[in-house]
Order: C-alpha cells, then sequence, then structure tokens
C-alpha cells in the first residue's frame, strides 16, 4: 500500500487528499444534520442518503466554484513569503467566493422549494440561514486548499529554479572543461598588497615561497622577499607544475634549481645558492621531477 502511495505524483496526491476531507466533512455534516433532526424531532421521514444528496450537491457547487481559488493562488503564488498585500487579498477572494457560493446554494434551495418567495424572504430565510450553516466550513475549506496549494505550486516554482541552476551548473562544467583544454588557467602574476599599494609579481620571476605563521613569504629573482597574506596549499593550486612542494614549509620554482643534495639532510640549491630543505615524504617526489 505504501510502495503504491509512493509512485502517486505530488498533483495526484493532493487532489487524492482533498476529495478525501471532503468526502468525510460531507458525511459528517451529514450524521450531524441527522441527529439534530432526530433529537428535536424535526422530522421523521428523514433519511441519512436524503440528507447526504442535499449536503453532496451543496459541496459540489463548493468545489466547482474552488477552481477560481486554484487559478488565483496558481498566479499569485510568485513569493516565497506572503506580503500584507497578499493576505489581503486571498481573504477578499475566499471571503467572496464564499458569499457566492451561499447565494448560490440559497437559489438552488429556494428553486427546490417550488414555493414563490419574495426578496426579503429569500435574504432573510435562505442567504442568512447558510451563512451560519455553511460560511464557518466553507471558509475554513477555501483557507485550506489556499495554503496547500500556495506551497504547492511555490515548491514547483524552485523546483524548475533548481532544475534551471542545475543546467546551467552543467553547461558551465562542460564549458570550462572544453577551455581547459585550450587555455591555461594557472595563475601569472600574484597580486600582493603592501602598505597602501599593490605589487604585481610575475610568476616566472619567483624562486621559491616560505611559509610564514599565517602568511607566506614570496623570494624573487630580484633578492627580494615580500609577504603575502595565503596559505602554501592555496597558492600551490593556482601555480603551474613547474612549482614543486618540497617541503610542507615551502615551494620551490623547479625553473631555478641548480642541484640537488641528497646527503642525510636533503636540500635543493638554487641558481642564486639559497638552499631550500627537502623533506623525506617529498623527496620522491623531488627525484621524479628531476629524473
Amino acid at each position: 500500500m505504501r510502495a503504491l502511495f509512493n509512485n502517486i505524483s505530488n498533483t495526484k496526491r493532493i487532489y487524492a487528499i482533498i476529495a478525501l476531507v471532503l468526502v468525510i466533512t460531507i458525511t459528517f455534516e451529514t450524521a450531524q444534520q441527522l441527529f439534530y433532526i432526530k433529537r428535536f424531532n424535526l422530522g421523521n421521514d428523514v433519511t441519512f442518503f436524503s440528507l447526504l444528496k442535499t449536503q453532496t450537491y451543496r459541496w459540489i457547487i463548493w468545489l466547482v466554484l474552488s477552481i477560481l481559488l486554484v487559478w488565483f493562488v496558481k498566479t499569485n503564488a510568485t513569493k516565497q513569503v506572503l506580503t500584507l498585500s497578499s493576505y489581503i487579498k486571498y481573504s477578499l477572494v475566499i471571503l467572496g467566493l464564499v458569499f457566492f457560493n451561499i447565494i448560490c446554494i440559497s437559489l438552488a434551495q429556494a428553486l427546490l422549494a417550488e414555493e414563490p418567495i419574495t426578496v426579503s424572504a429569500f435574504i432573510t430565510e435562505y442567504v442568512t440561514f447558510f451563512t451560519f450553516q455553511k460560511g464557518p466550513m466553507y471558509t475554513l475549506g477555501y483557507i485550506a486548499i489556499t495554503i496547500i496549494l500556495h506551497f504547492y505550486f511555490v515548491n514547483a516554482q524552485l523546483q524548475i529554479e533548481v532544475q534551471t541552476l542545475a543546467d546551467i551548473k552543467q553547461e558551465n562544467k562542460d564549458l570550462y572543461q572544453q577551455l581547459s583544454t585550450k587555455i591555461d588557467d594557472k595563475a601569472s602574476i600574484l597580486n600582493i598588497k603592501i602598505g597602501n599599494k599593490r605589487k604585481i609579481i610575475p610568476v616566472k620571476d619567483i624562486y621559491w615561497i616560505e611559509a610564514d605563521d599565517y602568511c607566506v613569504k614570496v623570494h624573487t629573482s630580484a633578492v627580494q622577499s615580500y609577504t603575502m597574506r595565503s596559505s602554501l596549499k592555496a597558492l600551490e593550486q593556482k601555480l603551474d607544475s613547474n612549482f614543486l612542494r618540497v617541503h610542507r614549509k615551502a615551494i620551490v620554482n623547479m625553473a631555478f634549481a641548480k642541484e640537488v643534495n641528497l646527503s642525510q639532510s636533503p636540500v635543493l640549491i638554487l641558481e642564486n645558492n639559497v638552499e631550500v630543505a627537502i623533506s623525506k615524504p617529498n623527496l620522491k617526489v623531488v627525484r621524479d621531477f628531476v629524473g
């Protein structure tokens, strides 16, 4: 039974729930009306099915008019958060539909009575009676439909937007993969803030980069060092494959590597004779690169 319910679409579920609630409501009102008739001896020839027939046509009118409410909610459920004007609009539409329902069932009841009736009697005997008898139930029913449909249509719009974003993401991913085969997205410069100024350093002029607490020191071919607010890990992803992580605290531009000293404490000697320590975990990487 649960598997069958899970296979039903959300739209059909909503219709099924509304139909079920409507059947329960009609049955309850019929039983309630029959109880009061029997309790106060208002009629002996009244049966449950005769009352059920009367209640059914009244709720069918309510259901037909609810189509207008469905259309109104669908056209206005464009915002996830309801504003004061939205509440006012929904309230006016619901009250208008309830009033129109009462007029319709009052006219139907007057026609079924097959007796001449004045406008004054129509209002006092039928409209007033059905206002108190059906008004609250009709209003609650329309409020329930409005809430359910509002969130349903908002959710449907969100699903469309999510799918649209997913399509855009896939398109951008495909485009990136196409461009990545033709364009190198690695950084060609580093933009370093020095006081109130910005220093542009070409990546090709960098000898090595050293970790320094929460910053890094960028050592260039001009025998100058610049402190940059970044991490080695972040820079490693930006730099091209010529930059090798030789130590947890150092990245070296292998274009300036002059010699590898594989002594007890391995070091990488650069063209400016600076020695950069090579950690044991990274020694194989350096050997493979040099090889």
